[in-house]
């Protein structure tokens, strides 16, 4: 990785916050926000994190919070659940949330209710929390879903695609066989399995809440 322990950690942490929807709390939040994009080290990342905050201080809120839904609740190429992108709503996305929580119960990470732990925001706080090692695996193993998130956001035109630019910046570099996965994906899209998918979608999921196949917005977030 091209910045040190520290630095990243910083990144994981802001990118995490303004990965959250946009409320009156966060927009409120810009000379804080600011503040910590200063203190980033590495250039290129300060760089993307000091241009999406441009974005969202010259934007009116109903505006930002309206793209935020349409972007990130309405779209599921663009949907902020990692494991999504790689394996659909198949029994195999089950197996990866149970991993990623057993990782976080063994830190001291508890979840909101209803929280997934494949959520793009929780990950990179956790990697942030608990720093290099058993924190940033969850990012790195997900690498390939968080390219395919990356490449939707691009080819969009968001300016949310700028925080995900900060975060690859200090990931380490693709290997050929994981930008060939990427490149498959993008084309096929996630898996689909067509047998026993109601064990994702109406059993007890992993906070004991239901699971549903993929998060959606309400329609009055989806009014914004």
């Amino acid at each position: 990785m091209s910045a040190p322990p520290v630095d990243r950690a910083r990144i994981f942490q802001l990118v995490s916050v303004l990965l959250t929807y946009p409320d009156d709390e966060l927009l409120g939040a810009g000379e804080e926000l600011r503040a910590a994009a200063d203190r980033i080290a590495h250039e290129s990342a300060r760089r993307q994190v000091g241009q999406f905050l441009d974005w969202l201080s010259g934007t009116a809120p109903v505006d930002v919070q309206r793209h935020y839904v349409q972007t990130f609740d309405l779209r599921r190429r663009s949907g902020l659940y990692l494991t999504y992108h790689l394996h659909g709503d198949t029994r195999k996305r089950g197996m990866a949330l149970l991993v990623l929580k057993q990782r976080y119960r063994a830190h001291g990470l508890r979840l909101a209710d209803g929280e997934l732990p494949d959520l793009l925001p929780v990950v990179l706080e956790f990697a942030a929390t608990v720093g290099p090692g058993d924190g940033e695996a969850p990012l790195r193993q997900h690498r390939n879903g968080i390219e395919l998130l990356r490449s939707a956001l691009a080819e969009s035109g968001t300016p949310y695609r700028l925080l995900l630019d900060a975060v690859c910046a200090v990931l380490p570099e693709l290997t050929d066989a994981d930008r060939a996965a990427v490149a498959a994906l993008a084309v096929d899209g996630p898996p689909v399995e067509t047998v026993g998918l109601e064990s994702l979608g109406h059993g007890p999921d992993l906070h004991g809440a239901t699971l549903a196949p993929y998060p959606v917005c309400s329609s009055s977030e989806a009014a914004r």
